[in-house]
């Protein structure tokens, strides 16, 4: 009795894993002929967008150095 149903796990196991390579394989046919078809580009050149300005930088930068407003105390006091 013990060897009958060892048996049946097996033949069952053996069943799903086949059913999981065949569903992988019908799944990679699919993703595979669905990117098959010709990429069409097309190109107007390009434009400005409505959003965008065209501006001259500034001669030098805006902020020389960077200060922080609020110094705080080193942890444990020690330090500058």
């Amino acid at each position: 009795m013990n060897e009958t149903r060892r048996t049946n796990v097996k033949t069952l196991a053996v069943v799903i894993g086949g059913s999981a390579v065949v569903a992988m394989g019908a799944l990679t046919m699919a993703v595979t002929q669905e990117q098959a078809g010709p990429a069409t580009i097309t190109s107007s050149g390009m434009t400005m967008g409505a959003t965008s300005t065209q501006e001259t930088p500034p001669a030098s930068p805006e902020t020389t150095i960077a200060v922080p407003v609020v110094k705080a105390t080193p942890f444990g006091g020690a330090g500058s």
